[in-house]
């Protein structure tokens, strides 16, 4: 079967050159890149929102119906299968993307690494079940790791078709079938945990989400994998993901061994309580960043060779990126017990500092995690493998030292090391790029100054009505306050309205485009 996109303005397109198919990428010009990014960035954001509406719901009925240590079993279970997963992909859907050129013979034979990897995978967490069990003094995790070990042979069968829609930039085919996927986890989750299984129902959803991703890759994609194949050009392919495997390892250890040691010296239930509000307190920000990457990376791939068109595309993302990032970081430790209230219940109190002393990772995380876009997709892969060298230590080591004061001994340290990292990461990921600290100071200063009067309206108002009102309505009133009073300090005292009315209407160009093109 031939490899044909849907959508020509990818720039994927099959030709015959000496009996060889061949994928190649085209060159796009500006308008075009990013009339498509802006859609893009458009659909993922709606998408996310989606998502982040399905997990906030299903996360306050589950919280509700199971127990904190039925999340901190889970958290041991997935403190294993989150580090092992990480090679499952071992970055080869990145490289998929990443590469000018990608031929059908090189990505059949990708595609049957990544099965096989993941059957290796599946059998090693089989394996080390009995291991966590010994590790954490649990036997209820056996069979828990065991039927957890099933997603890494099904995530191996979907993942270069979900790093062609990338490519393609078919964002809104992907989103229906994350959408979809999230939607039939959290309905069997919600199921099982009604029915009384426990721990089990977070287990059932975190099965069923990868069976439903598979099933809608393989319909939306239209490809299907030739015999792999040696000799084809794989070599730095499989360099640029085994690189990127070793650095998101590093990262994972970075963060998430605190996990790992609270698990095993505090209990299942502290770990509960600090899993669920570091969850919660990150997915915003997991959601919005996983978005704009999902856009970000295929079109700073496409612009490598022009340097200034990069870096501006580059500030505009980043620009962004902490534009959102700051309301949410004001938001988690102002109105911490209020969110947690009423996302979680009032049994889950404990969680409430713990919440509060990880809101400035979000800040810290919106900062830092562009520039690793930014390098991976202009290939200075090892760059960002060395910072992850000086990160993870640094964290873990601030962890082992808050470690003895429990949950909120960890997220208080977690915290601090991250925000003294910001600036010397930032400073080592920008040399010799292009991208000044006056470049970044130009298009952080009106955030940050608007989030800087917003916070303190937003603290203003819990302090003098902090009681006094209901849970549901001192929340609403307070986030209402201080996102308003952002919004309007950002847009119009800071003037950036035209900058997202520009962005809108290249939203709406290409939604005209494609209007006019279904009509002739």
């Amino acid at each position: 079967m031939k490899f044909l996109p849907k959508d020509p303005v990818a720039g994927v397109v099959d030709t015959e050159e000496k009996g060889r198919r061949n994928v190649v990428f085209e060159n796009t010009n500006a308008d075009q890149l990013k009339r498509k990014s802006v859609r893009g960035g458009a659909v993922t954001l709606i998408s996310q929102g989606l998502k982040f509406v399905l997990t906030t719901g299903s996360t306050m009925i589950l919280a509700r119906l199971l127990t904190p240590e039925d999340f901190g079993l889970q958290g041991m279970v997935l403190a294993l299968t989150g580090a092992v997963g990480l090679f499952s992909d071992i970055g080869l859907s990145m490289a998929t993307v990443q590469r000018e050129v990608i031929t059908h013979e090189q990505t059949s034979t990708l595609f049957w690494i990544n099965v096989a990897l993941g059957a290796a995978l599946a059998t090693l967490v089989a394996i080390l079940a009995p291991v966590l069990v010994d590790f954490y003094h649990e036997p209820r995790l056996f069979w828990m790791t065991i039927a957890s070990a099933a997603t890494f042979l099904i995530n191996g069968i979907a993942v270069q078709h979900s790093a062609l829609l990338v490519r393609e930039m078919r964002f809104m085919t992907l989103a229906k079938i994350q959408i979809s996927s999230l939607t039939v986890s959290s309905i069997v989750g919600i199921a099982m945990a009604a029915l009384g299984y426990g721990f089990w129902a977070l287990i059932g959803g975190m099965v069923a989400a990868p069976m439903v991703t598979v099933i809608g890759m393989w319909f939306a994609v239209r490809w299907i994998p030739g015999m792999p194949r040696r000799g084809y050009g794989l070599r730095s392919a499989l360099h640029f993901g085994g690189t990127m495997t070793l650095n998101s390892l590093i990262i994972y250890l970075g963060y998430n061994v605190e996990k790992i040691l609270l698990g095993r010296f505090c209990g299942a239930a502290a770990l509960g309580f600090y899993g669920k509000a570091y969850s919660l307190v990150n997915l915003p920000t997991t959601q919005l960043h996983s978005s704009i990457y999902t856009v970000a990376f295929p079109a700073f791939s496409r612009l490598q060779a022009d340097t200034q068109r990069l870096c501006r595309s580059f500030l505009q993302v980043y620009s962004a990126v902490v534009s959102l990032s700051i309301p949410v970081t004001i938001c988690c430790m102002v109105f911490a017990e209020e969110l947690i209230r009423i996302a979680l219940g009032p049994k889950w109190s404990a969680s409430v500092p713990i919440f509060r002393l990880l809101g400035p990772t979000v800040l810290a995380f919106g900062m830092i995690n562009p520039f690793g876009w930014f390098l991976i997709s202009t290939g200075r892969v090892v760059r960002s493998f060395k910072m992850s060298l000086v990160i993870a230590p640094s964290v873990i080591l601030g962890i082992m030292l808050g470690l003895h004061f429990g949950p909120k001994g960890v997220a208080l340290a977690y915290s601090a090391v991250m925000m003294l990292l910001t600036f010397p990461i930032i400073a080592w990921a920008v040399h010799g790029t292009g991208i000044t600290w006056e470049n970044l100071w130009n298009v952080t200063k009106q955030p940050v100054f608007s989030g800087l009067i917003a916070g303190a309206a937003g603290l203003a108002f819990k302090i003098a009505l902090g009681g006094k009102l209901p849970v549901l309505a001192s929340v609403s009133l307070g986030l209402g306050i201080t996102l308003g009073i952002y919004a309007w300090m950002l847009l119009f005292v800071m003037g950036q309205l035209p900058l997202y009315m520009d962005l809108l209407g290249h939203l709406f160009q290409r939604f005209r485009v494609k209007r006019d093109d279904v009509a002739v």
